[in-house]
């Protein structure tokens, strides 16, 4: 299975080189003297996005255009073809004296412009910048992106695998496991006995299976769905901040609601402790109840993001150069790092439900006496 897998791997990733020299070749056939820009590229490959750009150019090619959901007294709503299509636009920024581009919106969109992805309310017709950013009134932004669409096809995926698993084992009773449920019940039996009975304890995990299920499950499906960011249907999703953010904000509250009086009594009162020193101790332990899911947060949102900014930063070798010959040496590594993603893909799942059962685990221990 693994050498299919690199296979495709290695395949999906000669395409990107392909679907990325045809963009790059139509700028020079039609007369774009334009210099490769690695940073921006990788920036708009990896970011969030209220489009989903399939193949081809920038503005030739297929895109799927995500809908626009504003309330500014209001619900409005329309397609983001009207920001992309838009009347372009230059403002000027009074702290650097540079000219800066963006796009204001048409038909629908008259009145708003977008700038770096972001919406913003024109102001006399215009967008007024400072220092690289601009300062106008955002309205409320409830619009479907790339990142918001790819968590919704993970979810889906993952509730459609477990309810297939479900019926089945609901059908047959505790049978030997045929089709997937053979695959995903090592996961799932992983899940429950070497993190959740082995960190929480045998008389405590159960309540908390379904919780580490979900979370492993929905990192380590959305990270294999995001390997590939360049190609149809790859979303960087748990490369985003604001969602590895509200996973560790769930492992969070899960640990607070089930702490028990020996955990509060470590916080505040740590038996043994002289109690002057507990006026340094006490602010510690309460920062350190937030810096667990901080590196909750960051690790799983470094890691995936790390991954994609090599695998494209190696790929544009072949741009920089200008030479295709460059190719035998950045696809190769491209490739390893590839492959290397997949076990990441699984160790930040792993690891991510892991350190959480154990603080949950910590929250919930008896004292010993």
């Amino acid at each position: 299975m693994s050498l299919i897998y690199s296979a495709k791997r290695f395949f999906s990733l000669v395409a990107g080189i392909l679907l990325f020299s045809t963009a790059f070749a139509s700028g020079h056939e039609s007369g774009e003297k334009k210099e490769f820009n690695v940073g921006e590229m990788i920036m708009h490959h990896i970011k969030d996005a209220h489009e989903w750009h399939l193949w081809g150019g920038e503005h030739g090619g297929k895109t799927i255009y995500l809908p626009i959901i504003l309330i500014d007294g209001g619900v409005k709503t329309f397609s983001s073809s009207h920001f992309y299509h838009g009347e372009p636009a230059t403002g000027h920024d009074h702290k650097t004296n540079e000219e800066v581009h963006y796009v204001k919106g048409v038909g629908p969109a008259a009145g708003y412009a977008m700038f770096h992805e972001k919406i913003y309310k024109l102001e006399n017709g215009e967008l007024s910048f400072e220092d690289g950013h601009a300062h106008a009134e955002k309205p409320l932004d409830f619009s479907i992106t790339k990142n918001v669409l790819s968590l919704f096809m993970g979810a889906i995926l993952i509730l459609v695998l477990m309810s297939i698993v479900a019926r089945f084992y609901k059908k047959n009773g505790p049978v030997a496991p045929k089709g997937l449920a053979k695959y995903l019940e090592v996961l799932i039996v992983m899940v429950r006995d070497d993190i959740a009975k082995a960190n929480i304890g045998e008389h405590k995990y159960k309540k908390y299976v379904p919780y580490l299920l979900t979370i492993f499950f929905f990192i380590f499906i959305n990270n294999l769905l995001g390997l590939v960011p360049f190609l149809p249907g790859g979303a960087n999703l748990t490369g985003n901040i604001t969602v590895t953010l509200f996973l560790a904000v769930c492992t969070l509250l899960v640990t607070l609601f089930s702490a028990n009086k020996n955990y509060w009594l470590h916080i505040f009162a740590m038996p043994g402790v002289p109690k002057p020193l507990l006026l340094i101790m006490i602010p510690i332990e309460i920062v350190g109840i937030f810096t667990k899911p901080f590196a909750l947060m960051v690790r799983l949102f470094a890691n995936m993001s790390a991954g994609h900014i090599i695998v494209l930063a190696l790929i544009s070798i072949i741009f920089i150069n200008q030479n295709m010959a460059w190719g035998g040496l950045s696809v190769p590594m491209a490739l390893f790092i590839s492959v290397l993603e997949l076990l990441v893909a699984f160790l930040q799942g792993f690891l991510f439900a892991m350190l959480s059962a154990l603080f949950i685990g910590a929250a919930v221990e008896e004292a010993h006496h």
